[in-house]
């Protein structure tokens, strides 16, 4: 599992290493400029030493000890180019006579060298060149050594200061974990760092959704099964009817009655599956392009023996054009249907149900148009409420109709307008959103 402090901690640490090997670097190539320079100037002052020497003719052939091979070697050459004198004759020394200095290669490693003449005379003092990088080397690592050995304390350090860092996400988890289906509170927003505030804000915003989507679904078991608890109960009465019948019509009688009851059961049964399916949180099928014409045709064609029963002409006004949208076929079906079993319940005998397609400023619609009675505009709001029923209505029905054609109407992000009819009675028209441009 990957760990947020883990990988902070690796990568300050690799950070801090880099800088510390970086700085160690330039440490040394700045101990390695000044111990050359300073002992440049050794090699200098000696080699004047010589010459003062050489001048008072106080020169003595001695020959340096083990100790002080490695540290300077000298060497004269008189003016015919003779070397009268070898500090060292057991070093292998550069034989190039330069002046001033120079860094020169012996074949056994390079030299630093300096040379001055004095009365005919060339006075040379050389130092092997890898004794001054390890006097750098060394006077580096002094300088760099105590932060190499910080770094293991500055690792636990930094796993205490991520640590400290990272409680606020601990607390917003501990604060998530005490969360349930009951109680769903807000989490706290105060003293919440700026980083962590975004995972606050997020968090309520799903905590609120999902509260409204319990109260939601707790709202709807609790109306289901109070409108279910009449049909029951009017079920069970006619049964007991159908049981106590004296004689055979009386009988079919009460089986009719008993027949109407559960188809109007089912119906209202079915209407609460089709919008459970709708509820929030219901998974979300793949959009499909429909026409809306097509659609229409389908519907008209499914209702037709129910207006030819009740005696009203349903029909569709001519399209010529296609209307096309995105959506759900199935879910776009029981919303026009919906719409269309509406109209003709409320419809008295001989009236008349038109179903229209088209557009409007690019944006397709279809609407539903009825003579009946209509819906007066104080209502017209509180019928998309689950279980409303209009108190004049004769018409025995569910109260989910126009509550399931809002559902699906807002999750294809279009919209339900119930005006005034033509026809004299209810248009309920859906109005979607303009196509996207392809």
């Amino acid at each position: 599992m990957m760990s947020i402090r883990r990988q902070l901690l690796l990568a300050l640490l690799s950070v801090s290493t880099l800088a510390t090997l970086v700085g160690a670097l330039a440490t040394y190539r700045t101990a390695r400029e000044e111990a050359s320079a300073l002992l440049d100037y050794q090699l200098r002052q000696l080699a004047l030493s010589f010459r003062d020497q050489a001048r008072h003719g106080t020169l003595r052939h001695e020959y340096g000890g083990a100790d002080d091979v490695e540290e300077f070697a000298v060497q004269i050459w008189a003016a015919d180019g003779t070397r009268i004198y070898l500090s060292h004759p057991r070093q292998e020394l550069p034989h190039q006579v330069s002046l001033g200095y120079a860094t020169v290669d012996s074949g056994h490693g390079q030299w630093r060298v300096f040379g001055l003449q004095q009365a005919g005379q060339v006075i040379q003092v050389a130092q092997p060149m890898h004794l001054r990088d390890r006097l750098a080397l060394a006077a580096a690592l002094r300088i760099v050594a105590p932060f190499l050995l910080l770094l293991p304390v500055l690792g636990v350090l930094l796993w205490l200061v991520i640590g400290r860092g990272l409680r606020p996400l601990v607390d917003v988890a501990r604060a998530v974990s005490a969360r349930n289906a009951i109680a769903l509170d807000p989490l706290p927003a105060r003293q919440v760092p700026v980083e962590v505030m975004p995972l606050v804000v997020a968090l309520n915003d799903l905590l609120l959704r999902l509260r409204r989507a319990l109260e939601q679904q707790r709202d709807f078991v609790a109306d289901a099964a109070h409108e279910l608890r009449t049909p029951l109960a009017a079920l069970t009465l006619q049964v007991q009817l159908a049981e106590r019948a004296a004689d055979g019509a009386a009988r079919a009688e009460a089986f009719a009655d008993l027949k109407g009851g559960l188809q109007r059961a089912t119906h209202s049964v079915q209407q609460l599956l089709t919008l459970a399916r709708l509820e929030p949180g219901a998974s979300e099928p793949a959009s499909q392009t429909v026409d809306l014409r097509q659609l229409a045709a389908q519907v008209i064609a499914d209702h037709l023996p129910l207006a030819e029963a009740r005696r009203i002409d349903l029909g569709a006004s001519p399209q010529q054009q296609p209307c096309i949208v995105s959506g759900d076929p199935d879910a776009l079906r029981i919303l026009l249907a919906n719409l269309v079993s509406n109209a003709l319940r409320y419809t008295p005998a001989g009236g008349r149900v038109d179903v229209v397609t088209g557009s409007a400023d690019a944006a397709p619609f279809v609407e539903v148009c009825d003579s009946g009675e209509g819906i007066p505009p104080a209502e017209r709001e509180r019928v998309f409420d689950r279980f409303y029923r209009r108190a004049p209505a004769g018409e025995a029905g569910s109260g989910l109709g126009l509550a399931i054609v809002r559902s699906i109407a807002e999750r294809h992000r279009a919209r339900v307008l119930l005006e005034q009819a033509d026809l004299g009675g209810l248009r309920a028209r859906v109005e979607f959103p303009p196509p996207l441009p392809a």
